[in-house]
């Protein structure tokens, strides 16, 4: 019964004497049987999705228009880079270079407060010891001023780090987050400006 599955039914179909010349001129080239030639020529027809009354005009024109496909590629590749990415850089540079100034601006404005500081410490145990007697009161000050100096300098420090945070994940973002680069943006320069 196997036997009888594997069988396939022939037919026959009639060729002109130009075609079956062609046949057997492939049949000798690629050692194949008429039969094989017939099914694998049909084959690559269907893969190529050639019509066999209307076949391309040459390999030559083939190439030529993927080449113009190729070409079309590249253009707008190319105008993809001009419009799209050479601004994104250029946007990504000039955060980068007003980020490094408002660390510096930070850095500075810091070590102000701290000389500042330093001179109000100095002041106080100055007077800490000429008044004696005031010396509950003066502590008092002192242990507020040094409160208020490490809340100043610890909302300075998280503000930095905010910053730096946010630069991260703006320079993290891929091509296609436009709106999340641009919320990023209006926190950055929120906190900047917060801080002027």
């Amino acid at each position: 019964m196997e036997q009888k599955k594997k069988k396939s039914t022939l037919t026959t179909i009639g060729i002109d004497h130009a075609t079956n010349r062609l046949i057997d001129k492939f049949c000798k080239r690629y050692n194949l049987k008429k039969g094989e030639v017939v099914r694998l020529a049909f084959g690559y027809l269907d893969k190529a999705s050639i019509n066999p009354s209307d076949p391309p005009e040459s390999v030559k024109s083939e190439l030529a228009k993927i080449n113009k496909r190729q070409d079309d590629l590249i253009r707008f590749i190319r105008h993809f880079e001009e419009e799209q990415l050479n601004p994104m850089v250029k946007a990504t540079h000039a955060i980068s270079l007003k980020f490094d100034a408002t660390v510096k601006n930070l850095g500075t404005k810091i070590d102000s407060e701290i000389a500042a500081s330093k001179e109000n410490i100095q002041t106080i145990s100055t007077k800490m010891e000429n008044g004696f007697n005031k010396q509950e009161e003066l502590i008092q000050k002192i242990s507020e001023k040094m409160n208020l100096l490490y809340h100043f300098h610890k909302d300075k420090m998280n503000q930095l780090f905010n910053l730096i945070a946010l630069y991260a994940e703006l320079a993290a973002c891929g091509i296609t987050e436009s709106k999340k680069k641009e919320r990023l943006k209006e926190e950055i320069t929120n906190l900047i400006n917060s801080n002027q």
